[in-house]
């Protein structure tokens, strides 16, 4: 067998039926190359999406949702519609306590503000947070530390700012790790910066400060702004989104029908649907992929069925002058998975090409859109072992056609 397929004469004979039919053959190729072209470049656009997507809510509990209270939409228990709700610090605790799958509360209060470094002065939302956020949240810290139970406990004047107001009150590569700023007149010790390039799951702001401090500097009690809630893996958030809202409603005195009273956003729910959309974008791309590749790979056995009909003299010359039908079956086949390997190679090369411009022009940056869109190297050795298979066997039915015909016939046949 390897003495066949290393055989010179094979070799010549298959590039002389290659060459005499160039433009077919040359159509043939591009046909099967586009197949695995279409495959390669396909997942590795899925991987991309994929991927930034994990870049953009890597960093959040994604079995989460954010509660918030609005005005009341309906009238209750003596109370008029267009009432305002108000959260309390007992809300996170009642739901703590009753709402089965519950694995983290973190309340959240928010105020805008000016921040004051010597001469400098930005506007900024002020954050009100507990540790327990960078837990839900994880932030990519640049300097120092986030907001830890001793700033809470002892309502400590320290802050952790984000990047971007970074750049507007340091100057390039300064420390800010203990250095001061002013917030509504008040001096912050700066204990930590991080980077965000992404949202925060909430509204805007660059300076978180204690949750103890916000609400003793602004007066605000025992009130919060909002909660983010992070549910076990093995809970279904929208059933803990529901039950927190009854339970909201049951606490506040709350129309169990109303549906304006809280606020929500299902971010759970949300990464659910993408990563739906993910998964049938794959499935999508190996359905398509594959099909191209089966409809190339059967236009090589098309256009070698035609090439067996011209040569159909040249075959019974062979056969009378002793060529057994073995060695005519092996040269067809033979000439079927050079052909399928040739058009397999280009279109791994020109798809892999075509993923590096692609990273290169779409893959940078706060706004890029594939990020690292790559294949894996198993999966495309896969499709190249399938390609070069179905080759294979698609080359054994004019290689069955060309064996089958007798030496009179063929020698005969006009």
């Amino acid at each position: 067998m390897f003495k066949f397929i290393f055989d010179r004469d094979t070799w010549q004979e298959i590039y002389g039926s290659i060459r005499k039919n160039k433009l077919r053959t040359a159509i043939t190729i591009i046909g099967v190359m586009w197949g695995i072209f279409l495959l390669v470049v396909l997942l590795g656009a899925a991987r991309g999406v994929e991927n930034n997507f994990n870049k953009i809510f890597g960093n959040f509990a994604t079995n989460s949702v954010f509660v918030w209270s609005q005005q009341t939409g309906k009238a209750f228990k003596g109370y008029q519609k267009g009432r305002n709700v108000q959260l309390k610090q007992a809300d996170v605790y009642a739901i703590t306590k009753n709402i089965k799958g519950i694995e983290k509360v973190v309340p959240r209060n928010l105020t805008d503000s000016q921040i004051v470094r010597g001469l400098k002065v930005v506007s900024s939302g002020i954050y009100g947070d507990y540790p327990t956020l960078n837990e839900v949240q994880k932030k990519n810290m640049v300097y120092g530390r986030f907001i830890n139970q001793n700033d809470i406990l002892d309502r400590k004047k320290v802050c952790v700012i984000k990047s971007d107001l970074y750049k507007q009150l340091f100057e390039e590569d300064e420390n800010p790790i203990g250095q001061y700023i002013k917030i509504n007149n008040i001096s912050y010790q700066v204990v930590g910066m991080y980077e965000e390039k992404f949202g925060s799951g909430g509204p805007n702001g660059d300076v978180h400060i204690p949750f103890t401090t916000f609400q003793q500097t602004y007066n605000m009690g025992d009130n919060i702004g909002w909660m983010m809630i992070t549910g076990k893996s093995e809970f279904n958030i929208i059933q803990i989104e529901a039950d927190i809202k009854l339970l909201l409603k049951t606490i506040h005195k709350v129309h169990p029908d109303d549906s304006r009273a809280f606020g929500s956003f299902n971010l759970g729910n949300e990464i659910k649907k993408i990563t739906g959309f993910l998964i049938g974008m794959q499935f999508l791309t190996w359905f398509v992929g594959i099909a191209t590749l089966i409809a190339g790979v059967f236009a090589i056995g098309n256009i070698l069925l035609i090439t067996v009909k011209e040569r159909t003299k040249e075959i019974g010359i062979r056969r009378a002058i002793g060529a057994r039908p073995i060695e005519i079956k092996r040269q067809i086949v033979l000439e079927s998975v050079f052909l399928t390997t040739i058009a397999g190679s280009l279109g791994i090369i020109f798809g892999g090409l075509v993923l590096m411009l692609i990273d290169t022009f779409a893959g940078h940056g706060d706004n890029a859109t594939l990020t690292n869109p790559t294949v894996n190297i198993p999966v495309v050795m896969f499709a190249y072992v399938m390609l070069v298979t179905l080759g294979t066997l698609v080359g054994l039915i004019p290689a069955s056609i060309a064996t089958s015909i007798k030496p009179i016939e063929a020698l005969s046949d006009e």
